[in-house]
């Protein structure tokens, strides 16, 4: 439970804990959230950690001139792109593992063959939709190596989701993250981001709920 309080605390405050970071350990601020957003892209057991209310507050942080933004925009870039790289990679590995048992109840080769047709034909638009919904973007790799779509592709579109994904958000903390009124807000303003980033999966959620229940009625 003490641990769950921490990482909302860490979440929410990441104005007070960054600035405590940069002041202590100056250069190696850039190691530490390199760190954070490749694990958070390339390990599947981390989705909780901060992507876009993080990569704001550097941003926002560089604008004062207290990191270059240039080194953050390019550094997290290979973070990201190199996390999502490594998350496909194990799911290429584990997925053959996993599906090859012939008789499993729940790991058919049959769902391993849909998934990669899937993948093949929807698959490579969703990687950058993706990289903007928390937790769905950790998986999304993950799923896409199990599915095996081929690796140049998955580059491609991993790319391009990178860039856009770090552009956004360095480039929003660095122009609109030291405002007076964000600056004074910026609690709200990181749990808006939040917010706004998980919206996407509610909707979706809400939509298949939906479209699930007027299967069932029909069906009666």
């Amino acid at each position: 439970m003490e641990t769950i309080k921490l990482i909302v605390d860490f979440f929410l405050h990441l104005d007070t804990y960054l600035g405590l970071i940069i002041q202590n350990y100056g250069p190696w601020t850039y190691g530490i959230l390199f760190s954070i957003i490749f694990c958070e892209t390339g390990l599947v057991i981390m989705p909780f950690l901060p992507g876009d209310s993080l990569l704001f507050a550097a941003g926002a942080f560089a604008a004062t001139g207290a990191l270059d933004r240039w080194t953050l925009f390019f550094l997290l870039i290979f973070a990201a792109v190199a996390g999502d790289s490594l998350n496909y990679w194990i799911g290429r590995y584990l997925g053959p593992k996993v599906f090859h048992y012939e008789k499993s109840k729940y790991f058919k080769k049959e769902h391993l063959e849909k998934t990669h047709k899937f993948y093949e034909k929807y698959g490579a638009k969703a990687i950058i939709i993706a990289r903007f919904m928390p937790i769905i973007r950790t998986f999304t790799p993950f799923i896409a190596g199990i599915g095996s779509m081929t690796y140049l592709k998955f580059m491609v579109y991993n790319v391009v989701g990178g860039i856009l994904w770090v552009s956004v958000f360095v480039f929003g903390g660095y122009y609109f993250g030291n405002l007076p009124a964000v600056r004074k807000n910026f609690t709200f303003v990181i749990f808006a981001i939040i917010i706004i980033s998980v919206l996407p999966a509610v909707i979706e959620y809400i939509k298949h709920r939906r479209s699930a229940d007027k299967k069932v009625n029909s069906g009666n």
